[in-house]
């Protein structure tokens, strides 16, 4: 057996092996030269009692003392074929950690952009480079399709985009071109002949300008290809200087993009999955928020990566008034998507007909949910408002307080204490009445709000009305701005609900939607978030 130094011993993972399909003896068998290693064949002399017989014995009586003479030069130590073997051993193990290591981190991963932003510093450091750019063009054409950077801004990534895609190896790969294969490309001197560099023709002028501007002189690309979905898209790195990866580097590097393919295409899937469902969630919810005479509405809606139950909802009633709802239904996912559509679609048609008692319109929504759908239970807020009267008579199922905003005051709305939808035999609870001023603001939202912060919820609700109190004068008057404000208060500054939403609307109503995908798998950011304001004048 190889007494390898201890400080190359590792352990190998069997799987990572057998991605090189190179076993240890396969490894020894190859690296020895003239085959098997003498000192791994030769026969092993029996011990006895603990002696090992290739040890000489020391003789008893002392030698003669030799005279003295001067020294012989020692000869340069030639490494044997068991040292080559430890080396190229070592150097195997190595790899294989470091595969390993990569691999892992890949795979903590949240989300599709995580991803490529992960390999991308992978590959960097596999093939020695300091910048690269990874391209997303699935085959199918059902996207979706990105482009990011490693080491390169929004207007480096520009600049590369003005180039021929035939000019560059990663543009003829993601052109499906047959000879399309990467690899290395070295941009040759001005005036080489055609042929130097991998380039079989003359360097195009805009990519010879681009690569100046840049500061780069090679680039080594790679195609992403998965076994189920086929190209996904390729990736390349730059390099400062005429280099490309070594033999090892290539290895390597084609190892870990054959992993990292099949990674990015299930994160791929996943994506298109959870694109599709918060798709369907906005669908199902208002497009347009009413016009209504002396009241203005904005509403922000973002839906969790799991596709939660939460909904809102604004409809124009009989006489002037105004019907506001929101609610959450429990689950997540496309189940949860639909029994939301539903539960909305019944309250607008028990709203219309009994609208002015919001706790007739709750009684008949529970009545219906638990005859057609036993198993789920949901929360609700209903509001009936008189703009003109500046009059509200609202009535909760379990639902979060209403929260109202105004220059002298900001406080919850007390509601009474009741029972989610579905959970009691008969639900029933009084109505409260409230009289917003001239200028203040009713906020409705779900608890997804609160759960996003991440603290308990005493500690959500105060931070909450913190927030709410907090809204600059400025832009008291604008329902949405109120909206926006609140949202960068209260969440965490990395939540995809604090990014800027775009309104949509008209004359005094805003809505916006945007999609939390980015948040899967963190604490804070499945639930789903909605606000719902009303400034009446």
């Amino acid at each position: 057996m190889l007494d390898i130094d201890p400080r190359v011993r590792v352990d190998v993972d069997s799987l990572m092996a057998a991605q090189h399909d190179l076993g240890v003896c396969d490894a020894i068998w190859r690296i020895a030269p003239g085959g098997k290693a003498d000192a791994m064949s030769a026969p092993h002399l029996p011990k006895v009692a603990g002696i090992d017989p290739a040890v000489t014995t020391v003789p008893q009586t002392a030698a003669p003392t030799p005279a003295r003479t001067a020294p012989a030069p020692t000869p340069a130590a030639v490494p044997g074929p068991s040292t080559l073997i430890q080396d190229r051993l070592a150097g195997m193990v190595s790899d294989l950690t470091t595969l390993h290591e990569l691999t892992e981190r890949l795979a903590r991963a949240r989300d599709l952009d995580s991803s490529l932003q992960e390999f991308l510093r992978a590959g960097a450091a596999l093939v020695g480079a300091r910048r690269g750019l990874i391209v997303l063009e699935p085959s199918d054409g059902l996207g979706p399709t990105t482009t990011i950077g490693l080491g390169l801004g929004r207007a480096d990534l520009g600049h590369i985009e003005t180039v021929p895609r035939t000019a560059t190896s990663y543009g003829r790969i993601l052109d499906g071109l047959p000879d399309a294969r990467g690899g290395s490309d070295v941009l040759p001197e001005p005036g080489a002949a055609p042929g130097a560099g991998g380039y079989g023709t003359s360097v195009d002028p805009r990519h010879r300008e681009v690569a100046a501007r840049l500061g780069y002189a090679a680039s080594y690309a790679l195609p992403l290809t998965a076994e189920a979905t086929g190209r996904l898209g390729a990736a390349v790195w730059l390099y400062d200087e005429q280099a490309e990866p070594s033999d090892r580097q290539r290895d390597l590097a084609g190892l870990y993009v054959r992993h990292a393919a099949e990674h990015l295409a299930r994160m791929l899937e996943v994506e298109r999955s959870r694109s599709r469902l918060a798709t369907v969630a906005e669908e199902l919810l208002p497009s347009r928020l009413p016009r209504i005479p002396g009241v203005q509405l904005a509403a922000r809606h973002h839906t969790g990566p799991r596709g939660g139950g939460d909904w809102y909802d604004a409809l124009p009633l009989p006489e002037g008034a105004l019907g506001l709802a929101v609610g959450s239904v429990t689950g997540a996912g496309p189940s949860a998507v639909a029994a939301m559509g539903r539960l909305r679609a019944s309250l607008r048609a028990y709203a219309v007909m009994e609208g002015e008692d919001p706790v007739a319109v709750l009684s008949d929504l529970e009545l219906l949910l638990r005859l057609t759908e036993p198993a789920r239970c949901a929360t609700a807020l209903f509001a009936y408002c008189e703009p003109a009267q500046r009059k509200i008579i609202l009535a909760g199922a379990g639902h979060t307080p209403p929260l109202l905003i105004g220059e002298h005051r900001t406080e919850y709305v007390e509601t009474t204490l009741s029972a989610p939808l579905g959970m009691l035999s008969c639900w029933e609870a009084p109505s409260v009445e409230i009289e917003p001023a001239p200028g203040e603001t009713v906020l409705l939202y779900t608890d997804g709000l609160l759960q996003r912060t991440g603290d308990p919820m005493d500690r959500a609700y105060a931070r909450l009305h913190a927030a709410a109190a907090g809204v600059p004068r400025s832009i008291r008057d604008d329902p949405a701005a109120v909206c926006e404000h609140v949202l960068r208060a209260v969440l965490p500054a990395d939540d995809p609900a604090v990014a800027p939403a775009t309104p949509t609307g008209s004359a005094g109503a805003a809505t916006a939607s945007a999609t939390a995908a980015a948040v899967a798998g963190t604490e804070g950011g499945v639930e789903d978030i909605v606000l719902l304001a009303a400034r009446f004048d």
